[in-house]
């Protein structure tokens, strides 16, 4: 790893809180589950983290593109986690009810 990410991982560590806001919108580029776990070991039972995602936790192997680094992150976010699961219609599209076509 080089400095930069290095640097990056520190950076990512030391709020109080960090938020990861749509995880699995696309997926990562190579290396960053190996990134991200770095991250979340770091801040491990020691910082908040808050995570929000559309995408069910069995397809975070094929997101993140390495299925051992996927285990490991959830492992150790899930351990002491609350996960809320809201199952509603998107608010951005409630003057559109009928017009979307859920296969786009």
């Amino acid at each position: 790893m080089d400095a930069t990410h290095e640097r990056n991982i520190k950076r990512y560590t030391k709020y109080d809180l960090l938020i990861i806001d749509d995880m699995g919108i696309k997926q990562l580029p190579p290396k960053s589950g190996e990134y991200l776990f770095k991250i979340l070991m770091r801040r491990y039972e020691v910082r908040s983290t808050l995570m929000t995602s559309n995408r069910p936790l069995e397809d975070w192997g094929k997101l993140i593109g390495d299925i051992p680094a996927a285990t490991a992150i959830l492992d150790r976010f899930l351990h002491h986690a609350t996960v809320i699961k809201i199952k509603v219609k998107s608010y951005r599209l409630k003057d559109h009810a009928g017009q979307i076509n859920p296969s786009i």
